[in-house]
C-alpha cells in the first residue's frame, strides 16, 4: 500500500511539473505529447521544473538530483547546472527522538555522555541534524545524529528508482548510453556510505592528519569514544561562513589570500595526498579569525591512484599550455577513451571546446566548466568517465566558484600551474627516483640476501640438467596423454559407425 501511495505521488508530480516534456525528443515523443500535464509551471524552463519536482518529492530524490548534477557526462549541461542548485535543508526532527537515538546508539544516557547538550539543533538536513554539546572533559563538540527510521524510506525510494531506471534502459533509445541502472547503483552506494557516520569520522581523521599544523586549513578533531554508525561527535568549530563576505571584511580577513588558499588546498589534496574533500560547497566551509579555512561534513571524499594523479597532472599542464594533442594522447594512454580512438579527431574536438574559452579574460575563465564541456564532448568518443574524476570535477567547480566570490580576479592558472610543475618534477626527476628507492627499500632488504643463492641456482649445471630432464619428462607425459585420447576417440568413432 505504501508503494502504491508513493507511485501515486510521483505520477502526480510528473503531471504537475509537466515532466512528460523530458521525452519530447525521444522515439516516444508522440506518446509523451498526448500525456496530460498541468499548466501551473508551463512558463518555467524544463531543467527548472525538474529541480522543483525533485525538491517536492523529498530528501532521497533531492540527493539523487544532487548526485546527477555531478554527472555531466550523462546529462546536458543546463540540467547539471540547475540540479546543482538543489538544497536539502528540511525541518529538524523531534529533540526527544534525537536524544533517544544517541542514547541507544552509544549505550549511555545523554547526561552520562555529555556535560551539556543543546536540544535545539544548530543545523538540519535530509539525512541528519547537528546539536551543540560539551564533554565532561570540557571540550565543546558538535554531535551529528542520523534521522531515525530513515532506512525503510530510503530503500522504498531506491526500489522505485531502480524500477524507473530499468524501464528507461529497456524502452528508450538513449537508455543504454545513459546507463540509468548504473547511475542508480552508484547513488545507492553513495547514499549508504553517507549513512555510516563511522566512515565520515575516519574521513575526517585522515584529512586532519594530512593537514596537521597547516597554515591554510583546520580539520576538527574526532572523539571516537562518542561515535557510532548513527552518531558522530567532533570538535566544535567557531568561524564565519565563507559566503558572508561583509562579515569577513569587517574581521580584516584577507579575501585574496583566502581565494588562493582554496586553490592550493584543492591541488594539495588531489596531487600530494590523492584524498580530497568532495563536498566543498559554502555550507561546509567556515573561516577562522586567523585567515584559515575550516572544513566540515566529511561524508563524501574522493580518492585517486598514482596513475590517476599522473595523467591528471599531464592533462592539466597540457590545458595550461594549450597543447591539445597532448591532452588527446594522455586520454588514450590513460585508458579514458578506447585504444582505437584517433588522437587527431579527439584533439580537434578538445580544441573546439577550449579555444573560445581561452580567448576570454582570465577572470572569466572557469576551468571546472572547461572540464564539464569536455565531458560532454567525450560522449562522441565513448569515454567511460570514472566516478572519482567526476567527483574531482565537481569539487573543482565548487572551489573555483568559491574563489571567484572571494576574489573576482582570481587567476586559477597562475596559482595552480607552479604547483603542478613542481609536482611533476617530484614525480619524474631525481627526487622521485630516490623516493621510490626509499619506498622499495623494505622489499630490497628481503630480496638481496637471497639473491646470490638464487643466481647460483640458475647457473648451476646440475640444476639446469634437472630442469631439462623435468621438461623432457613433462613433454613425454603430454605426448602419451595425447596418444591415449586419440585412441579413445577413434574407438568411440568405430563403435558409432558399426553400431
Amino acid at each position: 500500500m505504501k508503494w502504491f501511495s508513493r507511485i501515486k505521488t510521483i505520477v502526480r508530480t510528473v503531471y504537475l511539473y509537466g515532466l512528460a516534456d523530458l521525452f519530447a525528443h525521444t522515439r516516444h515523443s508522440s506518446i509523451a505529447a498526448r500525456l496530460p500535464r498541468s499548466r501551473r509551471y508551463a512558463g518555467q524552463a524544463l531543467p527548472v521544473r525538474l529541480r522543483l519536482a525533485l525538491e517536492s518529492l523529498g530528501p532521497i530524490f533531492i540527493k539523487f538530483g544532487q548526485v546527477l548534477s555531478t554527472r555531466p557526462d550523462l546529462i546536458p549541461h543546463e540540467y547539471a547546472v540547475e540540479l546543482a542548485k538543489l538544497q536539502d535543508k528540511v525541518p529538524p526532527f523531534d529533540a526527544e527522538l534525537s536524544r533517544r537515538q544517541i542514547e541507544q546508539s552509544l549505550g549511555a544516557s545523554i547526561e552520562t555522555l555529555y556535560a551539556e547538550f543543546e536540544t535545539v539543533p544548530v543545523a538540519s538536513a535530509s539525512i541528519a541534524q547537528v546539536h551543540k554539546a560539551r564533554l565532561h572533559s570540557g571540550e565543546a563538540v558538535a554531535v551529528k545524529v542520523l534521522r531515525p527510521n530513515l532506512l525503510p524510506v530510503i530503500e522504498q525510494d531506491l526500489s522505485l528508482m531502480r524500477l524507473g531506471a530499468y524501464l528507461v534502459e529497456r524502452f528508450f533509445a538513449d537508455g543504454k548510453r545513459l546507463r540509468p541502472c548504473e547511475v542508480v547503483s552508484e547513488f545507492d552506494k553513495y547514499l549508504h556510505d553517507e549513512l555510516d557516520l563511522m566512515r565520515e569520522a575516519a574521513n575526517a581523521s585522515q584529512l586532519g592528519r594530512n593537514f596537521r599544523n597547516s597554515d591554510m586549513l583546520i580539520v576538527p578533531k574526532v572523539f571516537y569514544d562518542y561515535c557510532s554508525g548513527d552518531v558522530l561527535t567532533i570538535e566544535w568549530m567557531d568561524g564565519t561562513p565563507v559566503n558572508h563576505l561583509s562579515e569577513l571584511r569587517n574581521k580584516n580577513i584577507d579575501l585574496e589570500k583566502l581565494a588562493d588558499y582554496g586553490v592550493e588546498i584543492f591541488f594539495t589534496q588531489v596531487f600530494r595526498d590523492g584524498f580530497f574533500h568532495a563536498d566543498m560547497h559554502p555550507g561546509n566551509i567556515l573561516v577562522a579569525d586567523d585567515n584559515r579555512y575550516i572544513a566540515l561534513d566529511f561524508g563524501i571524499v574522493g580518492t585517486l591512484t598514482d596513475y590517476d594523479k599522473r595523467y591528471l597532472a599531464i592533462n592539466f599542464l597540457a590545458f595550461f599550455n594549450r597543447d591539445y594533442h597532448r591532452v588527446a594522447t594522455a586520454h588514450i594512454e590513460s585508458g579514458w577513451v578506447p585504444a582505437d580512438t584517433r588522437a587527431e579527431e579527439l584533439e580537434a574536438a578538445v580544441r573546439a571546446v577550449c579555444e573560445p574559452i581561452f580567448n576570454k579574460p582570465i577572470s572569466e575563465i572557469s576551468f571546472g566548466l572547461v572540464l564539464m564541456q569536455l565531458f560532454a564532448v567525450s560522449r562522441r568518443f565513448n569515454v567511460e568517465i570514472q566516478p572519482q574524476l567526476v567527483l574531482l570535477q565537481k569539487t573543482l567547480l565548487n572551489i573555483e566558484g568559491l574563489g571567484r566570490q572571494l576574489n573576482p580576479d582570481l587567476d586559477l592558472w597562475k596559482t595552480a600551474k607552479p604547483f603542478l610543475v613542481r609536482w611533476m618534477k617530484e614525480q619524474i626527476g631525481p627526487k622521485a627516483f630516490f623516493n621510490n628507492l626509499k619506498n622499495e627499500a623494505p622489499d630490497w632488504a628481503q630480496i638481496l640476501p637471497g639473491l646470490p643463492r638464487k643466481l647460483n641456482a640458475l647457473v648451476d649445471e646440475t640444476r639446469q640438467q634437472e630442469m631439462r630432464d623435468a621438461y623432457l619428462h613433462l613433454v613425454k607425459v603430454q605426448q602419451r596423454q595425447s596418444l591415449w585420447l586419440a585412441i579413445i576417440a577413434i574407438a568411440l568413432l568405430l563403435i558409432l559407425l558399426f553400431k
